[in-house]
């Protein structure tokens, strides 16, 4: 195994992950006096699973997946799990982090990440301003209710990541 944004409003607690989602992957974030815990994970393609809760062949599936949503739509999406958020907000690591990598196209603010911190029992899915309109912090918060969290509370991350990409990718087609 292997492989932003204004302020909620309101963040999910879940029995077992908080998540939330926010708009703005690719704004500007503000400098930060010494190194996060976001600037030491390397994105490694369009899935990257630091925390090593996904299988090769759930992250070839993944991959693939996000490949043809990126050529059909031009919109940029990424899954992300770490292994620790470092004592940071996950809304912060998230924004953070999409805008050292650049997900998403600059002139059309369209990256998405899905972020997964199982250590901490949270995730959050970050869209770009360019996507708002589309996937609004009420949709993102359906996907991790609906589509998430009732697979992690049974401890397979896989079947939940991959229902939310799927919704995700339905929203955005």
């Amino acid at each position: 195994m292997k492989q932003p944004s204004r302020i909620l409003l309101a963040i999910l607690p879940l029995l077992l992950l908080a998540g939330g989602c926010g708009g703005g992957a690719n704004q500007a974030s503000a400098a930060a006096s010494s190194q996060s815990a976001s600037d030491t994970l390397r994105l490694q393609g369009r899935v990257t699973d630091a925390a090593n809760i996904l299988a090769a062949d759930v992250e070839r599936r993944l991959s693939a997946r996000l490949q043809r949503l990126e050529e059909a739509t031009g919109h940029q999406m990424v899954v992300v799990t770490t292994p620790s958020l470092g004592g940071e907000d996950i809304a912060t690591y998230t924004r953070a982090l999409g805008n050292r990598r650049g997900v998403g196209r600059k002139d059309y603010d369209d990256g998405i990440i899905v972020l997964i911190a199982p250590q901490e029992r949270k995730t959050r899915i970050a869209v770009g301003y360019g996507l708002e309109k589309v996937l609004t912090d009420a949709a993102c918060a359906e996907v991790i209710r609906d589509d998430m969290i009732p697979h992690f509370r049974k401890g397979n991350f896989a079947s939940g990541v991959e229902a939310a990409v799927a919704s995700l990718s339905a929203k955005l087609s």
